[in-house]
């Protein structure tokens, strides 16, 4: 008995209230799990969408900047003037010849030459003036800005009375830097409106009337649009300075004095002062002007349109495609025709651009008198 009686407890069924008993929990357990479950993929999917809503603006700028953008957008502006600079004789083609005179109606595509102040400062009052407005080269270097509204339309007399050197120096560059930085300003701004009508596929009345304008300005012919995107540019204030002073003497020569000539250009045609060394029967003289500015414009336009510096407007076009910004030291060995002396001129102007540090002025810009005129220089 005992032994059956040990049998059946060992083989004895487990009573079916147990059996329900443990389906329930069973059922909880996995009906817990699933909302777990549940939760965890609500979690996720939530945390997921969350990332992407505050992700999304990186990801587009991410595809934009490295898809979209670069797309090739082709500029048949800028393909012609590359075709240009890199034609079989490795020559930039000017079709049009060099104006007849550079001085001839210097002031026609100038209005403000005719408000201009035509009376003579001493040294002395121009370096009060200067004073008075804080103009002074080291605050132009900082800043990098000059006003152009000390602009004075003669040199002082007393130039050749400054005895000393840097003090004499210092005079001439401020009263030349605003002169030579607000002409290269109009020129910037041409060549900006250049390009904008260049890449446009119509033009209105006032834009070709605009533009047969700047062909006459620059001696270009037959609408030649690749010779006027090569003319048309700035000449580095380093190396405009360094040509004054050389000219002048640092503003004490006679044809700077008494005929606001900077830059000692020759004229067969027009107004000017019969150089004291020239041969009895030389026609040339050395071209004067009613005003400093009037100077600086012809110098431009001399540079820009004669025949003599097609390789120095060559190099120029070169260096604005490729940097961007003009090198005065590597384009002035390309004005030794400027000079009978040739290699040894350009050698001399080096020298004048390294010792007074001229190349400080070359990023220097007009202090812009308004918010459109800031943003269009």
């Amino acid at each position: 008995m005992i032994k059956k009686i040990r049998n059946d407890s060992i083989f004895k069924k487990p009573s079916p209230v147990k059996t329900v008993k443990s389906k329930k929990v069973l059922k909880s357990f996995n009906e817990q799990n699933k909302n777990y479950k549940n939760f965890y993929i609500f979690s996720f999917v939530s945390l997921t969408l969350i990332f992407s809503f505050f992700s999304l603006p990186n990801i587009t700028k991410y595809f934009k900047d490295n898809f979209v953008n670069n797309k090739t957008v082709v500029n048949v502006s800028k393909k012609n003037f590359e075709l240009t600079l890199n034609n079989q004789n490795d020559k930039i083609v000017e079709k049009s010849t060099n104006l007849e005179d550079v001085f001839n109606d210097i002031d026609v595509f100038s209005s403000d030459e005719k408000n201009t102040n035509t009376s003579r400062l001493s040294a002395s009052t121009i370096e009060q003036l200067f004073k008075d407005t804080n103009y002074n080269l080291k605050s132009v270097k900082k800043t990098k800005l000059v006003n152009i509204g000390n602009n004075l339309d003669h040199l002082p007399s007393e130039m050749k009375s400054i005895e000393n050197v840097k003090k004499r120096k210092n005079l001439f560059i401020q009263i030349v830097l605003p002169l030579i930085i607000e002409e290269n300003t109009k020129i910037k701004l041409d060549r900006k409106k250049l390009f904008v009508i260049l890449n446009k596929n119509s033009n209105s009345n006032s834009e070709i009337e605009w533009l047969k304008k700047k062909f006459k300005q620059y001696g270009v012919a037959k609408n030649d649009l690749s010779t006027l995107k090569i003319r048309m540019d700035e000449i580095p204030v380093s190396l405009a300075i360094a040509q004054a002073a050389k000219e002048t003497g640092w503003g004490t020569s006679r044809f700077a004095q008494k005929g606001n000539a900077l830059f000692g250009q020759w004229t067969w045609t027009g107004n000017g002062i019969k150089p004291a060394g020239a041969d009895h029967d030389s026609t040339h003289k050395v071209a004067s002007f009613k005003v400093l500015k009037a100077s600086v414009k012809a110098y431009q336009r001399n540079i820009n349109t004669h025949s003599s510096y097609k390789k120095f407007r060559k190099e120029r076009a070169i260096q604005r495609d490729n940097y961007g910004k003009l090198n005065s030291l590597e384009l002035v060995k390309y004005l030794d025709k400027y000079a009978e002396t040739g290699i040894e001129y350009t050698k001399i102007l080096s020298k004048i651009i390294k010792q007074n540090s001229l190349t400080d002025f070359d990023d220097v810009k007009i202090l812009p008198t308004s918010k459109k005129l800031k943003n269009l220089i």
